[in-house]
């Protein structure tokens, strides 16, 4: 059985990263399956930090795009929205070019939170960088929407 609410197609998810840092950062998201959602960073002059290599930000921001994503898929987009509580990472491997790819998996899907494990990996699969996200459901009025 699925764990999301609904299952927006790649190309609809990936079209609403138009005009936004994900776009920047060159974000993909490349596969959606029962219970995780994936993406790809591109390792290059938009994500190194001075020494060449993946800064420990870009991480991050595909960790929270990818885990923030995913919350949202399993809310009812009319009644709830998710907003970020806490992100933090390990960065155990750096990685100077090419892709990482991370993986959202929820470890906790509650009704006012949720607890997201993301595993960003180079392309031979091995572990860059952990991350755990807790995100708050919250009443869509109470924020209001995205445009």
């Amino acid at each position: 059985m699925s764990l999301w609410h609904h299952t927006p197609d790649l190309e609809q998810l990936n079209s609403r990263n138009e005009h936004t840092l994900m776009q920047a950062l060159g974000i993909r998201f490349t596969e959606i399956g029962e219970d995780f959602l994936r993406g790809t960073l591109p390792v290059d002059a938009r994500t190194h930090q001075p020494y060449g290599i993946l800064h420990g930000g870009a991480s991050v921001a595909l960790a929270e795009t990818l885990g923030s994503s995913a919350a949202e898929l399993c809310l009812d987009p009319e009644k709830h929205i998710t907003v970020g509580l806490d992100i933090n990472a390990n960065h155990v491997r750096a990685v100077r070019s090419g892709y990482v790819t991370g993986t959202a998996r929820p470890l906790h899907v509650g009704r006012t939170t949720h607890v997201w494990e993301i595993r960003i990996e180079d392309e031979t699969g091995v572990l860059v960088c952990i991350a755990r996200l807790t995100m708050a459901v919250v009443p869509r009025r109470a924020i209001g929407g995205r445009s």
